[in-house]
């Protein structure tokens, strides 16, 4: 591998900013190994993905690697550990880096072999007066950190110091990962046309082929065809992964929130609920559209479409620096309440009015999910939802039970956040039968920006007539 420059300047300050971070906490070594290499069955393994936050900080995509970060002194100090060349296994595995490389391709001070890990680390932990690591994300990590300072602590008598306390090393990257930088916004950008395109490519796929069934054609599309464009559109543009596994819902399956794509046929008249996004080095998108299979809705699935895009609407408008992370969602659920009271999937009778609906939660019968969440690296991304050094103060929870909850995070430039409401209809007693089967949401990738916010993934349609448009033959 080779690291441009810039690049390695962007990880350098990286790195300098959490040693910065750990010297106004006190000071004290930071740990961070990636992900390990996970078997699928004998002799495969899942395709390798790294850790987040460790690449977030070297740039480095290898497995086995660790990082630390000694902020004792005045400047950083940054060692990796990772694997050694091996000249036998990268015949069958692919190119390692190895330790003697790293420096200057990663702009490390010092590298290591990953063998080498257990006779290092009680040195470097020693004299520290506290020691930073990732808890409960990498399994076995705290017996391993408990086996070194043991080691430290064998060494007392002759001069050595244990760090005296253990912290969370997320709580700092996390407050960093939240605010992206430019690099990360181009990259977010880039993620988000892919994938944008991706859900053309299944839009206009699944009108071409139910046109070619109307015809006599022997042709039967199921959701897994639709996932197979998706998957092609994203690594035909240089998507390394899927963001997750893709939603490809038919029919009736889109009220099943986290659907996999399964074989069920797509019909003529029915909608296809997609959820997917790439990952492009290292970055998510997440993107969500409902379409008719053939092209046009029918006049119940368009009035209720109306209402999440209207929905949806009401949240971009709050989507803005000063707003609370849940302004979004309040905005988008009054929306999708007055619909569902209009359209008779709330009796307004029996529910009374916007107000009464949101007092007694009747709308999560079609509404039970958030309008949105954090996204970056991962498609949820990290973050605390709550505002940092706030106090808690009184609310009603779901049940109507008052409870402490710290304020909603306040929304500032460089966040971003999805932004998807969505009905889904399941058949019960007095719900308007027209309604029965249908489920639908919309779901746009946001960047805050000075003015308001920008959406990265509005290279799909998402009108119901700009759909229609697009679908049509």
């Amino acid at each position: 591998m080779s690291t441009a420059p810039s690049t390695l300047a962007l990880y350098a300050k990286r790195r300098a900013a959490i040693g910065r971070a750990l010297r106004a906490a006190g000071g004290g070594i930071a740990v961070l190994p990636t992900a390990p290499e996970l078997p699928r069955n004998r002799d495969s393994d899942f395709p390798y993905r790294h850790d987040s936050y460790f690449y977030y900080l070297t740039g480095f995509s290898e497995p086995g690697g660790w990082l630390v970060i000694d902020a004792s002194g005045k400047r950083t100090q940054s060692t990796l550990f990772c694997r050694p060349k091996d000249l036998e296994r990268e015949v069958w595995d692919g190119l390692r880096l190895g330790p003697k490389a790293a420096p200057a391709e990663l702009g490390v001070d010092q590298a290591f072999s990953v063998e080498a890990l257990d006779e290092k680390m009680p040195m470097l932990l020693s004299n520290q007066n506290a020691v930073w690591f990732p808890f409960a994300t990498h399994k076995g990590l705290e017996t391993q950190v408990d086996g070194w300072l043991n080691k430290v602590r064998a060494r007392v008598r002759l001069g050595a110091e244990c760090p005296h306390s253990q912290h969370d090393l997320c709580k700092l990257l996390d407050e960093m990962r939240l605010v992206k930088d430019s690099h990360e916004i181009s990259i977010l950008r880039r993620a988000g046309k892919i994938s944008a395109g991706a859900h053309v490519r299944a839009m206009q796929a699944s009108a071409a082929l139910l046109h070619d069934s109307g015809k006599g054609a022997q042709v039967k599309l199921r959701e897994y065809h639709l996932e197979a464009e998706l998957l092609h559109e994203f690594r035909r543009h240089g998507a390394q992964f899927p963001a997750y596994t893709s939603i490809v819902a038919a029919g009736a399956n889109a009220c099943i929130l986290h659907y996999r794509a399964g074989d069920t046929e797509l019909q003529a008249g029915q909608l296809c609920l997609i959820d997917a996004g790439c990952e492009l080095d290292g970055y998510a998108s997440d993107i969500t559209r409902t379409f008719p299979a053939n092209g046009k809705f029918t006049p119940a699935q368009r009035t209720l479409y109306d209402i999440v895009q209207a929905a949806q609407e009401a949240a971009i408008a709050v989507t803005r620096p000063g707003k609370r992370f849940t302004d979004p969602h309040d905005a988008a659920t009054r929306v999708l309440i007055e619909g569902m009271l209009d359209t008779g999937l709330l009796a307004k009778a029996k529910h009374g009015t916007v107000d009464d609906v949101l007092e007694s939660g009747a709308y999560r019968q079609f509404y039970m999910h958030r309008t949105g969440h954090w996204m970056g690296m991962d498609v949820h991304d990290c973050g605390d939802y709550t505002e940092p050094g706030s106090k808690p103060r009184e609310e009603k929870d779901a049940l109507g039970q008052l409870v402490m909850k710290k304020p909603p995070r306040i929304l500032r430039p460089g966040m971003v956040l999805t932004i998807e409401p969505g009905i889904y209809v399941r058949p019960a007693k007095g719900v308007p039968k027209h309604f029965w089967n249908i489920g639908i949401r919309i779901e746009d990738d946001a960047l805050v920006t000075a003015t308001g916010c920008e959406l990265m993934t509005r290279g799909v349609p998402v009108k119901a007539d700009e759909i229609e448009a697009l679908m049509r033959l």
